[in-house]
C-alpha cells in the first residue's frame, strides 16, 4: 500500500494538537453531511453491514442489504437457513464464504453470550467472529460510544498528508490520532476525513487549490 508520509514536507506554524482543532472545525463546515454511508435501521443491521463492507463498496453493501434485511431480522434468522443459502444472499459482496461463516458465528455468540443484543464495548465486540478492531470501532461509534478512531484507507492517507502521523500500521495511526483528536470528536473525525478524501483530497490528484485545509496541511501543493 502506498505511503503518503513523505508528502508532508512543508512546515506549518501551529502544533499538531492546535491544527487538529482547526481541521475538525473547517471540515465540519465543509462536509456538514459527512456520515456513515451504510444503510441500517438498528444495531444488528449496522453490525452485519459493517461486516459485509470488507473489500467492497458501501454502495454495493447497501444494494445487497436492501433485500437481505427484509429476510433476516433477528440473529435466529441467520441461523435458521443453511450456510449455502446465506452465502448466496451475500454473494455479491465478495468473500461470501468467509463473511457468511463469520456472520453465523457472530449470531450464535450474540444469542449465547449477549442475550441476542449487539454489545457496545470494543472488548466485547472484538470477541465476535470476524469482527476486528476497525469493525468494532465503527459499530461502537455509530451506537454513540466511540472508543477509538476508525482508520480506513482515506483516514490513513489524509492523516499522513496532514502530518498527524508518520506511521503506516493502522493500529499505530489510530494511537497517534487518539492522542491528538479531542475525545468528543473521535466519532465524527473519521467521517470528515473520509468525505474530504472522496471529494477533495484524492489519492492521485489532490485538489489542493480548493481545499479548506491548504494552509494547515504540510503536503499542500498551493
Amino acid at each position: 500500500m502506498r505511503s503518503f508520509v513523505a508528502e508532508a514536507r512543508r512546515r506549518v506554524p501551529s502544533p499538531k494538537r492546535e491544527r487538529v482543532r482547526g481541521i475538525v472545525q473547517r471540515l465540519a463546515r465543509e462536509h456538514a453531511d459527512a456520515t456513515i454511508a451504510l444503510t441500517f435501521r438498528d444495531p444488528l443491521e449496522l453490525l452485519v453491514s459493517v461486516m459485509l463492507s470488507a473489500q467492497t463498496t458501501d454502495v454495493n453493501v447497501n444494494r445487497v442489504t436492501t433485500t437481505l434485511f427484509e429476510k433476516y431480522r433477528r440473529p435466529e434468522d441467520y441461523l435458521a437457513v443453511p450456510q449455502e443459502e446465506l452465502e448466496r444472499d451475500v454473494f455479491a459482496t465478495g468473500f461470501y464464504r468467509q463473511k457468511s461463516k463469520a456472520i453465523r458465528g457472530t449470531m450464535r455468540m450474540l444469542l449465547d453470550d449477549f442475550g441476542g443484543e449487539v454489545p457496545r464495548t470494543l472488548e466485547e465486540l472484538t470477541r465476535l467472529p470476524g469482527v476486528a478492531r476497525k469493525t468494532a470501532n465503527v459499530v461502537a461509534a455509530e451506537l454513540g460510544r466511540p472508543q477509538g478512531v476508525v482508520v480506513d484507507t482515506h483516514v490513513r492517507r489524509l492523516s499522513q498528508r496532514l502530518g498527524l502521523t508518520k506511521e503506516e500500521d493502522p493500529v499505530k495511526i489510530e494511537r497517534d490520532l487518539m492522542k491528538l483528536v479531542p475525545r468528543e470528536d473521535w466519532g465524527r473525525f473519521p467521517h470528515l476525513l473520509i468525505w474530504h478524501g472522496r471529494r477533495v483530497c484524492l489519492a492521485r490528484n489532490p485538489r489542493c487549490e480548493v481545499c479548506v485545509l491548504n494552509d494547515l496541511c504540510p503536503s499542500s501543493r498551493v
